[in-house]
């Protein structure tokens, strides 16, 4: 990351966590408090999805058309729809206690975008998704349809949302396989931007990463991008050539050598 610290403009912060799925092995950079922007639409739906487990139902048909609309082209309108269904913050928290995110908390009243969080944590709930694990290898809260559910709309993101942690992946066509989750927001009171980037990446040799990057401070939204795309590609980097300053750390047995 020191090339990317020095690359950043003054002000701008930046964290990431990334986690290799076949040795599960992680590394993380910073543990600093985020706002999520939309990035927090995966958290809401897997709490959504958490209740209509509970529950024993599957999603209403309105509630699939907010979830699809929320996370394949960031529709505000579907999310604050959501966020209203599973409680608002509250009902987010409650959520993620289950999910074992342990330093996210709901924004305030109606505020979701502003829901607070670290990369680590993102990191969490990716393997909550991806990987049907928490960190000490419990098995995950949500369903295997449930997964499947989330992972196929981070999949099928619109194709103007196709950067954050996507960079970090393979080049060509054939190799284009990822799903993410992007958030972007400039603060009213800075007129700074917040750009963050959660998913799942395939690299060119096939290896699959999941990557969460989370930014603030930057004084454009191009500018964010590129500070997040670099984050996510030094991360990556860790795993084929050891970055002096980032700490790896290995899983207990049961949580490696498993793909998602």
């Amino acid at each position: 990351m020191r090339p990317v610290i020095a690359a950043a403009e003054d002000g701008a912060e930046v964290s990431v966590a990334v986690l290799d799925v076949a040795s599960g092995r992680r590394a993380v950079h910073g543990t600093g408090l985020f706002e999520t922007a939309s990035i927090v639409k995966v958290d809401i739906l897997a709490a959504l999805l958490l209740r209509a487990q509970d529950e024993g139902r599957s999603l209403t048909a309105q509630e699939k058309r907010y979830a699809a609309a929320m996370i394949e082209v960031s529709d505000n309108a579907s999310a604050s729809a959501l966020w209203t269904a599973i409680g608002g913050a509250a009902g987010l928290d409650a959520a993620n206690g289950r999910l074992g995110l342990t330093d996210t908390e709901g924004g305030a009243g109606t505020l979701w975008g502003l829901t607070r969080t670290t990369a680590a944590d993102q990191l969490t709930l990716l393997q909550q998704v991806f990987m049907g694990r928490g960190d000490s290898g419990e098995a995950s809260r949500l369903s295997e349809a449930s997964r499947a559910y989330l992972q196929g709309l981070m999949g099928s993101v619109a194709e103007d949302q196709d950067w954050g942690v996507s960079a970090a992946g393979g080049t060509r066509t054939a190799e284009r396989r990822f799903a993410l989750k992007n958030g972007w927001l400039p603060r009213t009171a800075t007129g700074l931007w917040v750009i963050n980037s959660v998913g799942r990446v395939t690299t060119a040799e096939g290896r699959e990463f999941l990557v969460a990057v989370v930014s603030k401070g930057s004084t454009t939204k191009a500018k964010g991008i590129s500070l997040v795309e670099s984050a996510a590609r030094a991360a990556v980097s860790v795993f084929t050539v050891r970055s002096a300053g980032v700490h790896v750390q290995k899983l207990s047995p049961y949580e490696s050598n498993e793909s998602s």
